[in-house]
């Protein structure tokens, strides 16, 4: 609710003639929803606090902050311009930009260039080899929105475009060194927290899934929530051990302090909590249950930062 008033009073600042288009755009890019750019943004915290083992270089941190924003934009556009078939036959989606015709598919398609174009710029300013990871970032990117006409599994696609940043966060970090390759800058605590990021993909698309899982039956579309059926909280319950699990990994890996693990208790919790949540597999409550990984997210990262620094103060 704060966010949608701050974007209102955003849009108030502009000349009047000019506030409907800007709003349109802006709500296609889903600037007045920022979870999804903050889901995107702690796993790529959690990398750059791991991959530098302390505070990261203010500069990575702003460029690496500012392409969550872009790239989640750019992301939000092109979904909806690959779904401009089905946003009108869910109740949902039916009056995005884009399906309600406020927005031309051709201009979605002028503003999501325009937005990988200013990632790209971002990424320039770190060095080759991270250059060379965001030519897979942007493909799994723009892959993702389509995969949904395809395969059952777009939420995994969604897990590996958003967890993309952590490799490249890495590379970022640790390879600007001629002298380091990617097996060195790209360390099994990498990929380990990589595959966390999938897996927490998965379990929070899929509840976000579950709340228009009969609208998509009717229109054809895919996700995990159909290809699970009656077992979804089943399955979502195995995927949120292995995401806890995972993270014990990432913790015993780095050699990180006790005190991670109380924001891996944390997460914990709220997985619980999420269970709880869809138990019914009302739709009000699944969304409730994917917002509320804004907060597991958040935990993980307190927990990374404070064992850090407690760390570095034992030193």
């Amino acid at each position: 609710m704060r966010s949608r008033k701050i974007f209102g009073a955003l849009l108030r600042l502009l000349p009047e003639g000019w506030r409907e288009r800007a709003h349109d755009l802006l709500v296609l890019m889903r600037l007045d929803r920022p979870i999804g750019a903050l889901l995107l943004l702690w796993p790529t915290w959690w990398a750059l606090w791991l991959a530098q083992g302390d505070f990261p270089p203010p500069g990575l941190l702003v460029i690496f902050t500012l392409g969550v924003f872009l790239m989640r934009a750019a992301g939000c556009v092109i979904n909806d311009y690959a779904d401009r078939w089905l946003d009108p036959k869910v109740e949902r989606t039916r009056e995005r930009p884009i399906a309600s015709g406020r927005v031309s598919p051709r201009d979605a398609l002028i503003l999501f260039v325009m937005l990988m174009l200013a990632s790209f710029g971002l990424v320039l300013l770190t060095n080759p080899m991270t250059v060379k990871l965001s030519f897979v970032g942007a493909a799994l990117a723009t892959l993702y929105p389509f995969a949904k006409r395809y395969t059952h599994l777009p939420q995994v696609v969604l897990g590996a475009a958003f967890g993309w940043s952590i490799p490249m966060a890495f590379a970022a970090v640790k390879g600007g060194a001629p002298a380091v390759g990617y097996v060195d800058a790209l360390p099994p605590l990498c990929w380990l927290l990589f595959l966390a990021n999938v897996v927490w993909a998965t379990v929070y698309d899929t509840q976000y899934a579950m709340v228009d899982r009969e609208e998509d039956i009717a229109a054809g579309s895919k996700s995990t929530a159909i290809l699970f059926g009656d077992a979804d909280r089943a399955i979502i319950g195995v995927l949120m051990a292995t995401l806890v699990l995972a993270l014990v990994l990432v913790g015993t890996r780095a050699d990180l302090h006790v005190v991670y693990y109380a924001g891996v208790a944390v997460a914990a919790g709220l997985c619980v909590w999420q269970q709880w949540l869809i138990r019914e597999r009302e739709r009000t409550a699944c969304f409730a249950a994917f917002r509320n990984n804004l907060w597991l997210g958040m935990a993980v990262w307190i927990g990374i930062v404070l064992a850090l620094g407690f760390k570095h103060g034992a030193a």
